[in-house]
């Protein structure tokens, strides 16, 4: 899952490294990770993961890192 959430970092994050190379726990606004980027980032996942983020989860925290990325989408995927 984890693969997956990097490869739509790189595609809709915009951010100036490559978030296939870093760790899981870095903060991705600090890599450049926009508000704008954010969103791109949430409708990729969507698609991807066919889920939809509910309100709760539509917070900055929520996208800070690989890890919390996938602790949310893990807890969304349908069993």
């Amino acid at each position: 899952m984890q693969d997956q959430i990097r490869r739509i970092l790189v595609s809709h994050g915009k951010m100036s490294v490559d978030a296939m190379s870093v760790d899981s726990s870095v903060d991705l606004y600090e890599l450049g990770l926009t508000s704008h980027a954010s969103v791109n980032v949430m409708l990729a996942l969507e698609d991807e993961f066919d889920i939809e983020f509910p309100d709760t989860d539509l917070k900055k925290s929520t996208f800070a890192t690989v890890d919390n990325l996938a602790a949310v989408v893990g807890r969304l995927v349908p069993a």
